[in-house]
């Protein structure tokens, strides 16, 4: 017990650090001040664009943001629901034949966070790294095309119909005429006020005053006579002046939501390791995924617990907070707690907040996600990289997101598979009596008789290249009497039953001819495999040589066995 106080002591004063010192706590709190403020409209938008009432999102902002901050590895990851997540929850929503309820919004939310947890608690940081980067490119720039696609009925005051965004995209175009141009009028101006903000003091908080704006344009509208008012958040939905209530989950959904929950595990994830690799924390060292990738669960548990949307590690809120001068999680603190200060004493007035003023700032936000040079870098790179990238960008339109990212990755593995199958490549090493050194020359077609063939392969050897290094190996003709063939196989860990089976073939055929196969360089994992399979009797004991030390011993060893063996035949 004497040692246990003193241990949770150093632990708790080393996890306060993250909140900075006092010298640092003006700076934080002013960076917080900045986050939070923009954060309502950003959360506002996140929750229209994911189909859901509007305060969804700025709960999840909320208690994505106070999770982060407290559970993180990354010190300034802020974690909120990234444009990418709200375009899954938004197809998930189209899916289910009610819609998402909140008790199935609360499932959704806990199953993402219970799988981020798990992840992290494994310590399955690394597994980020297996995800191509043609299917992120792929995938990012596709969800920006559809969030510029998913607010058109927003921006136009018409419902567009089809079966997805592509389809209600050329519908509202073909149906031009019938747009609401208030609403239209409403949309550009918040856009064009955006941009020309920005360049203003306001720097990040011009979101926020073009917002604010734009609905003050879309009230002054309303009182025009014969003017169609465009649609306010309170249309849809009171809101009132009282944070976000416990919200528990749906159990009966569990099976329904577990597909969805695990793509935006995956998003989520791929999107907060970019943070975990690109932003180190004040002491200079880089956060651990795994940890990043625990906080992010706990993030969404509580987001999933109170009313909110499913979240993850958000690039452009972190840079945000980072450029407002955080030096701390004490800025992320700050955010929320201005968050939760908006809600309570300005609930109300969100209310008035115009649908087309977050179209226009959801727009500009997909324009912007948007990353052309990205794309032609994949697409140059060559025809598998072109195909993964293409083939994930049309699915990621045309099906539901939350199939579109596994189907990526899926379709990434398949043709990693088949090209790593094809790089199969076996070479001939020929020693020369005036060199030690081998020169590396291209097998002969046919064995010539009397010689000692030594082929090395290159490539993974797993099951589907068995046939590609089968056919590359040299043909034994009836008069091979006296050839021997050494197939080296150092640096191979692991051969399958297929790559056995081919094996023992080509000793076989050589046997019938009257010549020998001789293996060198083998593991002990490799060697494992012959004796438990019992290929390495059929083969021959003294026809196997296990790799050395030193490089090139086991070969040297299969040469001296061949010749031992010519000479007993002669």
């Amino acid at each position: 017990m004497k040692r246990f106080v003193p241990s949770v002591r150093r632990s708790t004063a080393r996890y306060l650090t993250r909140f900075g010192t006092r010298r640092t706590v003006a700076r934080d709190v002013r960076a917080g001040v900045v986050l939070g403020v923009e954060s309502v409209p950003d959360g506002l938008a996140a929750g229209l664009l994911a189909g859901l009432n509007p305060l969804h999102g700025v709960h999840a902002y909320l208690l994505g943001t106070l999770g982060g901050a407290l559970a993180t590895g990354s010190v300034f990851m802020t974690v909120q629901a990234t444009g990418a997540m709200a375009v899954v929850v938004a197809d998930v929503n189209q899916s289910l034949p009610g819609g998402l309820t909140d008790s199935g919004l609360a499932t959704l939310g806990i199953l993402t966070g219970v799988a981020m947890l798990v992840l992290g608690i494994l310590r399955f940081g690394s597994l980020v790294r297996f995800i191509p980067t043609a299917v992120l490119v792929g995938f990012v720039n596709a969800v920006a095309v559809n969030i510029v696609l998913g607010q058109i009925d927003n921006a136009t005051g018409r419902e567009a119909e089809g079966e997805n965004r592509v389809l209600r995209a050329v519908d509202a175009v073909v149906h031009i005429l019938s747009w609401n141009i208030p609403a239209v009028a409403v949309a550009g101006a918040t856009l064009v006020l955006v941009l020309v903000l920005e360049r203003t003091r306001l720097g990040p908080l011009a979101m926020v005053a073009a917002v604010v704006l734009g609905s003050g344009f879309a009230a002054l509208l309303a009182l025009v006579p014969g003017v169609h008012p465009v649609a306010l958040i309170g249309d849809l939905v009171e809101v009132p002046r009282a944070l976000p209530g416990v919200s528990l989950p749906d159990l009966s959904l569990v099976l329904e939501l577990i597909v969805p929950a695990c793509s935006l595990t995956l998003v989520g994830l791929v999107q907060g390791a970019a943070i975990s690799g690109s932003i180190p924390n004040p002491d200079g060292k880089y956060a651990d995924a795994s940890a990043d990738f625990r906080g992010q669960g706990v993030a969404n548990l509580a987001s999933g617990l109170f009313q909110g949307m499913p979240v993850g590690g958000s690039m452009s809120a972190t840079a945000l907070v980072r450029a407002a001068g955080a030096t701390s999680a004490l800025a992320n603190l700050v955010a929320a707690a201005v968050m939760a200060a908006t809600i309570l004493v300005l609930g109300p007035v969100i209310g008035f907040v115009a649908m087309p003023a977050l179209a226009g700032l959801l727009i500009l936000i997909g324009v912007r996600t948007f990353k052309l040079q990205d794309v032609l870098l994949v697409w140059r790179t060559g025809p598998v990289q072109a195909t993964v990238l293409a083939v994930t960008f049309v699915l990621t339109l045309l099906i539901p997101l939350q199939y579109a990212a596994l189907s990526g990755v899926g379709v990434a593995v398949l043709l990693h598979v088949i090209r790593q199958s094809n790089r199969v490549v076996v070479r001939r090493w020929v020693f020369d009596d005036s060199s030690v050194l081998p020169r590396e020359v291209d097998p002969p077609q046919v064995l010539p008789a009397g010689e000692t063939v030594i082929l090395m392969p290159y490539g993974s050897l797993f099951f589907a290249a068995a046939p590609v290094l089968e056919a590359q190996l040299p043909a034994v003709p009836s008069g091979a009497v006296g050839t021997a063939v050494i197939l080296r196989l150092r640096g191979t860990e692991e051969i399958g039953s297929t790559f056995l089976r081919v094996l023992e073939g080509y000793a076989a055929r050589l046997r019938a001819a009257g010549a020998a196969l001789y293996i060198s360089g083998v593991s002990d994992s490799v060697l494992s495999q012959l004796r438990t399979t019992g290929a390495l009797s059929r083969i021959g004991e003294g026809h196997v040589f296990a790799a050395r030390d030193r490089v090139g011993a086991a070969l040297s060893e299969a040469r001296v066995a061949v010749d031992r063996w010519r000479a007993g035949q002669g």
